[in-house]
């Protein structure tokens, strides 16, 4: 799901791989999982290949020459597209309730076994998040902002295994 990201800092200006990938850090900071530089050049590849970045070899003296990317007009029709659709709202087809729901029905897990192991490993993201928030500085808002929406729907996640835990049990 890195195209459009990268599609939307090509936007901004032509770069090369190792420049967005550090543009992506500096833009969201530690509580944005970071793609690797080899799937960054992939997915350039791949956007390259549908029309939507072009790339130019730029002669550097001590170097091998770096290939800089730069968005196309049908790149820029794409990146308008995503940023103009609705993102997904909630999962009904969420994975941990189909097991909730089938696993007992096999013999093979107990549905309070099974809610009370969930909420121990949102309970330990939730823990992770906090640190993770204790560590970023107030000044880094995007980051900020990032981990706090994470920590909102785990909150939430929560909520719903109580629920959950009270009609089921």
């Amino acid at each position: 799901m890195v195209r459009p990201h990268l599609l939307a800092l090509l936007a901004k200006e032509p770069a090369h791989g190792y420049e967005l990938k550090q543009a992506l850090e500096q833009t969201f900071g530690s509580a944005y999982p970071s793609p690797n530089i080899g799937q960054i050049y992939v997915t350039l590849g791949r956007l390259e290949k549908d029309g939507l970045v072009r790339a130019v070899d730029v002669e550097q003296s001590n170097r091998p020459n770096k290939k800089v990317y730069y968005l196309t007009a049908k790149g820029r029709d794409s990146l308008v597209a995503w940023v103009d659709e609705p993102t997904e709202g909630p999962r009904v087809r969420d994975e941990f309730f189909m097991k909730l729901v089938l696993a007992p029905l096999t013999g093979i897990a107990d549905r309070m076994a099974l809610i009370s192991r969930q909420r121990r490993h949102y309970l330990s993201l939730m823990g992770d998040l906090r640190e993770l928030q204790s560590h970023t500085p107030d000044t880094d808002r995007v980051a900020l902002l990032l981990i706090e929406g994470a920590m909102l729907h785990l909150q939430a996640d929560l909520d719903w295994l109580e629920r959950c835990q009270e009609d089921l049990a």
